[in-house]
C-alpha cells in the first residue's frame, strides 16, 4: 500500500498540473532558466496562499499536498539555479535567496499554521517575492531573444494569480488586513496589463492564442471572486483556491510553450 505522501504526491500531479516532471529536468538554456527563476516567483506567493487555506481549513487535504510540493520544488529549482547562474552578480542574488529561504521554510514546515505566524508568513512571502523577481530579471537581461520577455511575462502571471489568492486567504484569516486591498487591486491591474500584452505578441501560434482565451475566460470567474468578501461558509475562499489553481494550471502551460519557441 502506499504512503500517504505518496498518494497525495501522484493526485498532486494529476489533479493540479505536472509541475514537477516540468521542473525536475536540468536548466538546458537561458529561456529554461528565466522560467524556473520566474517559477520560484509563484512558488514564493503559493506556499503562503496555501499556508493560509490550512490555517482557515480550506479544502485543507489538497492545500497541504499544494504546500509540501511546492515546499520541495523550490528546493529543487533554487539549488538549479545557483547552479547555472552565468554571472556572479546572479550568483549573489540565488545565494541572498537561499539563506533567506532557509527562514521562510521553516516558519512553513515547523509548526501547525497559526495566526500569530501568519503576518511573519505574508512578510517572508514577500522578502522571498522580490530576490526571486530580482533573479529572474536578471537572467532576462542577458537575453538577447524576444522570446525570454514573454517567458518572463507570462511567467509573472503565474505569480500574480497566486498573489491575490494568497492576499485574499489572508484577509478571510484576518491576517494583513490593512494592505491585502490595495495589493490585489494592484495585481488585478498589472495581470489584466499583461493578458492584452501576451494576447497581442505576434508570435502567438493557435495553441498559444487558444490557452490565452481560456486564461481570459478563467480571469473573468477568478476577478469576480476576488471582489467578493469572504463569508463564514469559507465558500468564497474555496472558490479563491480552486480558481487560483485553475489559472496557474493553464499559465504553466503557456509559459513553456513560450519558452519552446524558435528565438
Amino acid at each position: 500500500m502506499l504512503k500517504p505522501v505518496s498518494v497525495g504526491r501522484v493526485l498532486l500531479a494529476l489533479l493540479l498540473f505536472s509541475l514537477l516532471p516540468i521542473a525536475q529536468a536540468q536548466i538546458s538554456d537561458l529561456n529554461s532558466a528565466i522560467n524556473k527563476a520566474g517559477r520560484q516567483r509563484m512558488l514564493s506567493q503559493r506556499m503562503a496562499k496555501a499556508y493560509f487555506q490550512i490555517g482557515l481549513g480550506v479544502d485543507t487535504d489538497r492545500s497541504r499536498r499544494i504546500l509540501d510540493s511546492s515546499v520541495g520544488l523550490f528546493d529543487r529549482q533554487l539549488a538549479e539555479l545557483k547552479t547555472y547562474a552565468p554571472a556572479p552578480e546572479i550568483r549573489e542574488t540565488y545565494l541572498k535567496l537561499d539563506k533567506l529561504w532557509q527562514v521562510y521554510r521553516s516558519a512553513l514546515t515547523t509548526a501547525v499554521p497559526n495566526q500569530a505566524e501568519g503576518a511573519r508568513i505574508l512578510a517572508l512571502s514577500d522578502e522571498a517575492l522580490s530576490l526571486a523577481q530580482q533573479g529572474t530579471q536578471q537572467l532576462e537581461s542577458r537575453s538577447t531573444t524576444a522570446t525570454a520577455r514573454l517567458v518572463n511575462i507570462a511567467g509573472r502571471q503565474r505569480m500574480l494569480s497566486q498573489r491575490m489568492a494568497k492576499f485574499y486567504q489572508a484577509t478571510a484569516w484576518q491576517v494583513g488586513v490593512e494592505q491585502a486591498g490595495a495589493q490585489i487591486d494592484q495585481a488585478r491591474r498589472e495581470f489584466s496589463a499583461a493578458l492584452s500584452e501576451l494576447g497581442a505578441a505576434p508570435g502567438n501560434t493557435p495553441a498559444l492564442r487558444d490557452d490565452l482565451e481560456l486564461v481570459r475566460q478563467q480571469w473573468l470567474f477568478f476577478e469576480n471572486a476576488l471582489g467578493q468578501p469572504p463569508d463564514s461558509s469559507k465558500r468564497r475562499a474555496t472558490t479563491v483556491a480552486t480558481t487560483s489553481e485553475r489559472i496557474l494550471e493553464t499559465m504553466e502551460s503557456i509559459v513553456t510553450q513560450y519558452e519552446k519557441l524558435p528565438r
